[in-house]
């Protein structure tokens, strides 16, 4: 599989959102990710915004479901989303609830494994249920509040070979990760790398981050997909 770059638009104001996933689509992106905090602000209405903008483009929409998870499916997939969130930590039904809405309304399912005490057997247990890929999540306030106690912050790449290894679908890790670890990410087998705070939005701001960000994002596109295939799965176990 080759690695596929997305950019979380974790942003709160959908004509700042639009503005920056242009400029991420010119800089060689190829995912765009309507960000938790884009859809509190906006709902609906950003995803199909961004649809309306780039019709052709990939579009995660990052719920974070816990609950009712059919109808968020099939609202996002009917606004233009390509991929929804499901967590681990949501009800076993839940989960499967939105993989049947993906499989209905012909979208992926993407499980997080966010605050999951076993992050491999969480990674296990999504996959076993039929989500598409797995998204390998350390979060915003665990990385700053484990930092506020002097301690040293957690970071996806900490177990990521570990979950690559242990399921068969595509993973992607989330939470924090520097530019360099970022453009890591495929040489840990996970194909999938996203780029949001800190590289490219402001973290305490949740606005685009400052500086000439197209240039940087070039420069990370073009690294990440120099890489080449990456094997996933069974592949990978051949």
């Amino acid at each position: 599989m080759k690695p596929i770059v997305q950019i979380s638009l974790d942003l709160i104001d959908i004509d700042e959102a639009l503005e920056t996933a242009a400029m991420a689509m010119r800089a060689g992106v190829d995912w765009l990710e309507a960000g938790t905090p884009l859809i509190l602000a906006e709902g609906l209405h950003g995803v199909k915004k961004l649809r309306e903008a780039f019709p052709n483009t990939p579009i995660v929409a990052d719920l974070k479901t816990m609950d009712g998870g059919y109808l968020e499916a099939e609202m996002m997939a009917k606004a233009g989303a390509t991929h929804v969130v499901v967590m681990a930590r949501a009800h076993e039904e839940t989960i499967k609830c939105v993989v049947k809405a993906g499989h209905d309304f012909g979208i992926k399912v993407m499980g997080d494994n966010l605050g999951t005490p076993d992050m491999v057997a969480a990674s296990k247990f999504l996959e076993d249920l039929g989500c598409d890929y797995v998204i390998h999540h350390i979060g915003y306030d665990e990385r700053r509040g484990i930092a506020a106690q002097g301690k040293r912050m957690p970071n996806p790449l900490d177990q990521l070979r570990e979950i690559v290894d242990a399921v068969n679908i595509p993973v992607q890790a989330v939470g924090g990760l520097s530019l360099e670890q970022a453009i890591q990410c495929p040489e840990y087998g996970a194909p999938l790398v996203v780029l949001g705070a800190p590289l490219t939005i402001d973290a305490d701001a949740f606005k685009t981050a400052d500086g000439d960000l197209e240039s940087s994002l070039r420069m990370i596109c073009d690294a990440i997909h120099a890489y080449g295939d990456v094997n996933v799965g069974q592949t990978r176990l051949n």
